[in-house]
């Protein structure tokens, strides 16, 4: 682990993290306890809690810190979002205590919305349950980097290892799901202190470090995107004739005054002259710092506006599709019309479809006519005007707005932009993907059935998917060799081969990924419509990308073939050594470690293997061609 990294001004830095969990499961216990350890507590608040303590003043109850609602301290539970401030000697913290109840989900939601970290807690005596699932899912929808799963209550369970072990596995299968950066489980008991700030005596099984000492050397520095410049102007600063300004906060990215910058929506570019603060002008600013901006020129700027360097700018759109998190009461509904604020404009907006929604204990997708208080989904919003934005996994500011009830001014949902916004939808004929209007797709003469009857098969595509070690290359070629042996034509699209050539200029982002799916299907089609069976090799991770694949390839051609083998065998098998060096940060975007896979729901196919030879997998798969009629 990296050592933590301090200001510019040396001021240790500033780690915001949340805490989740089930109710009951000790979150406000383990703020209470952390502050009290650490030092970090009034006298006066010490003397409260030794007032409630009960006679012999030993059993502090350290809930009472942050439980401050006089409805959370009747009940027991946390129902509001209780923020605390402290710092140590290494770093300064604020921490956002989160209700943990399946009501107060948007809660949560507001708690992690900001956080660098995630401390979700499980109850050593009860084990993963499904609002453990649903907030770890929160958080990688929000994209929390980091990911702290306090085991609590281990005193309870006589300090027992072996539970802390299957909570460890059970959920670590379930976390490796969600993309964290990094995912790490301590045993701790807040009621008795241990491995909270001091190691645990208790537990001599446990090597690693209490809680706080792992918030302290959390590696954060690289959390924050200074790439992409984006400023949403908030007001026009105009004091007297001699000085304009454009006031707002960064939402990402740095700026220095030289820079040349466009402004959204008008296209006019300009050079940043000052960056002007309350207390100076500053050689440089960054996110998420507030500043007046000075240009040279005199451009028609207003309230709204987004400034950003000219080689480097968002996607303006009048479509978004976004993954929301509802709200309110009154469910969202297709039609119906709402006001989107997106960093410092609001428009209005209508919902036009509801693309699913997500079960978060299976991270499933169910179809959804609309989505009720606390469900989340994926949804597609109509813009009365366009917005400026980005895919939310690279920018949280702005990828990110919320819903408002236009009739009520009630915020109803939150929302972050996918990377999905342009793209045609499913079945789009192949004239509306062109890239102009004045390209059209050319017909041969020879006939599929020609073809199919030169060949003696009907052309097909197997797609195989699965992580990394999962045998997908392996089984791709002994398909070939099989098919081969029997006189058919068959061609692989192996995922490193691929990527030697036609995609060699991509990296492993998600909008990479998406687009190396998208060439290696539309090479598929090609390949089909030739009359050849195809069989891809690719972790082609996420969903939506397969279903793009099945698109293009079409629907009755594309055999989705799920290799289910699980994390341990495939990171056990490593050929290449890339799940050690993921491992340790060597390698990033690395999918089953820091990075999603999304299994399918319904595959064509799901082969196992882990247990079973690729003669016997290969075996399956021909039987499936023959049972299709595609081979003759």
């Amino acid at each position: 682990m990296r050592a933590t990294s301090a200001r510019p001004d040396g001021e240790p830095d500033l780690l915001r993290f949340t805490t989740a969990g089930s109710v009951d499961d000790g979150k406000s216990t383990l703020i209470g306890r952390l502050l009290h350890d650490a030092s970090a507590l009034y006298e006066d608040h010490i003397e409260a809690l030794r007032k409630t303590a009960g006679r012999d003043g030993s059993r502090l109850d350290f809930s009472l810190i942050t439980d401050g609602l006089k409805a959370e301290r009747e009940q027991g539970i946390t129902i509001d979002v209780a923020y605390r401030y402290f710092a140590t000697p290494r770093r300064r913290f604020i921490i956002a205590d989160t209700p943990g109840h399946e009501q107060y989900t948007r809660n949560m939601a507001t708690g992690a919305s900001t956080a660098s970290c995630a401390v979700v807690l499980i109850d050593a005596r009860l084990g993963v349950l499904t609002q453990s699932k649903r907030h770890g899912f929160i958080a990688s929808l929000l994209r929390v980097p980091h990911l702290v799963v306090a085991v609590n209550k281990m005193d309870l369970v006589d300090y027992d290892e072996d539970v802390f072990a299957r909570i460890r596995e059970e959920y670590g299968a379930f976390a490796t799901r969600l993309g964290f950066a990094d995912v790490a489980f301590i045993p701790v008991s807040a009621r008795e202190g241990d491995n909270v700030v001091r190691q645990s005596a208790r537990m001599p099984w446990y090597p690693g470090r209490p809680v706080l000492t792992h918030l302290e050397n959390l590696y954060i520095a690289g959390d924050r995107n200074l790439i992409d410049f984006r400023f949403a102007v908030q007001r026009v600063v105009r004091p007297d004739h001699t000085f304009r300004g454009y006031s707002g906060q960064i939402g990402s990215g740095v700026v220095r005054p030289g820079d040349e910058v466009v402004v959204l929506a008008s296209g006019r570019r300009s050079r940043v002259t000052r960056i002007v603060t309350y207390h100076g002008d500053l050689e440089y600013a960054f996110a998420p710092l507030s500043v007046t901006l000075c240009l040279a020129d005199d451009v028609d700027i207003s309230r709204g506006d987004m400034l950003a360097h000219p080689n480097n700018v968002p996607r303006t759109e009048r479509t978004l599709d976004a993954m929301v998190i509802w709200m309110a009461d009154e469910p969202l509904a297709v039609r119906r019309h709402y006001l989107v604020k997106h960093t410092s404009l609001v428009v209005k907006a209508a919902c036009a479809q509801i693309l699913y929604r997500v079960d978060p204990n299976t991270l499933h997708r169910e179809p959804a006519e609309q989505l009720g208080l606390n469900e989340i989904g994926r949804a597609r919003f109509t813009l009365f005007r366009s917005l400026h934005v980005d895919e939310y996994r690279r920018n949280r500011t702005t990828g990110s707005f919320i819903l408002i009830d236009p009739l009520t001014n009630a915020t109803v949902g939150a929302g972050m932009v996918t990377d999905r916004v342009s793209a045609a939808p499913p079945g789009a004929p192949r004239e509306e993907r062109a890239a102009s209007r004045d390209i059209t797709w050319q017909t041969g003469r020879v006939a599929a059935s020609a073809r199919a009857a030169l060949l003696r098969q009907q052309a097909a595509t197997i797609w195989l998917t699965g992580l990394s070690g999962s045998g997908k290359s392996t089984l791709a070629f002994e398909v070939e060799r099989r098919l081969v042996e029997l006189g058919h034509a068959c061609v692989v699209l192996d995922g490193d081969n691929i990527r030697h050539g036609l995609n060699r200029d991509l990296g492993f982002a998600p909008t990479d990924r998406r687009e190396n799916i998208r060439r290696v299907a539309e090479v598929a089609r090609l390949f089909n419509d030739a009359g050849l069976i195809v069989v891809t090799a690719f972790i082609s991770p996420y969903v939506e990308d397969r279903e793009m694949a099945r698109a293009i390839v079409g629907a009755e051609r594309f055999l989705e073939t799920h290799l289910t083998a699980d994390l341990p065998t495939c990171e056990g098998r490593d050929p290449k050594g890339l799940y050690a060096r993921a491992r340790t940060g060597a390698l990033a975007d690395f999918t089953g470690v820091s990075a999603l896979y999304e299994p399918p729901v319904r595959p064509t196919l799901a082969l196992d293997t882990a247990g079973r030879s690729a003669e016997e997998c290969a075996g399956e798969i021909l039987d499936l061609l023959s049972e299709r009629a595609i081979l003759r």
